[in-house]
């Protein structure tokens, strides 16, 4: 047979299939291209499970900002404050403490005070002779003169502390509102009550200085009442 009566044949036949059988597809919704197989459901699900896996990665990394967030801010609650002004008020709180301890002739003591009193203020004191009552006199006075010189000077020192308390009180302010975390809020606000402590214990070395000097004072008025009416017993008895 020859070359054009075998092509005849072919096309022929081909057309006899279209006509008497229909056109032949595939029974599956598979495609081959190229020698590849394409299967849509296959792909579907192939995309499916990228989309999850994705998914999955996405909260982990979530997951991990949040951990690394929380860790931050733990840190940040722990971290001390960097400003301290306890050194400053200690300080101050010694200086005071130094003011009260120079005082003059009657210390703060309760031994000394009843000495001086016995020796100067009552009993005997008040009636021995005329030089022992003079210099009784003079000594209670020198008494008073030095109370009221010493709570000058506690009083001076307390108005010196106040420029401290002043730069204390900013500074404090100024950490706590900038305060990173829990620690150093509270570490903020405990060092203003440390300035407050302060504050009230200038307050009370003042009160106690003033009040030395008016007790004194008072002490050597009613000393020197009783001391008169000695020597005006004295006086009468003599006449």
């Amino acid at each position: 047979m020859s070359r054009n009566s075998l092509r005849r044949a072919l096309i022929v036949g081909a057309l006899g299939l279209s006509l008497g059988g229909g056109v032949l597809l595939p029974s599956s919704a598979s495609a081959q291209f190229g020698g590849i197989v394409y299967d849509p459901t296959n792909y579907a699900q192939n995309v499916l499970t990228a989309a999850r896996s994705l998914q999955q990665i996405n909260n982990q990394i979530q997951q991990i900002q949040n951990q690394a967030t929380s860790l931050i801010n733990e840190a940040k609650n722990l971290a001390s404050l960097p400003t301290s002004t306890i050194a400053a008020l200690q300080s101050q709180v010694q200086r005071t403490q130094q003011l009260l301890g120079q005082a003059q002739r009657i210390a703060y003591d309760v031994q000394d005070i009843q000495n001086a009193f016995t020796a100067r203020y009552k009993g005997t004191a008040l009636s021995g002779g005329a030089a022992q009552m003079v210099a009784n006199a003079d000594e209670r006075w020198k008494d008073s003169v030095g109370a009221f010189e010493d709570a000058l000077r506690v009083q001076a020192g307390v108005v010196g502390n106040i420029e401290g308390a002043r730069s204390a009180i900013n500074t404090l302010v100024g950490a706590s509102q900038s305060a990173q975390g829990a620690l150093q809020a509270a570490q903020a606000g405990n060092q203003l009550l440390a300035l407050q402590a302060q504050q009230l214990a200038d307050l009370t070395a003042a009160l106690t200085a003033q009040a030395r000097a008016q007790t004194l004072d008072a002490a050597r008025s009613a000393a020197t009442e009783a001391e008169g009416r000695e020597r005006f017993r004295r006086f009468r008895k003599a006449n």
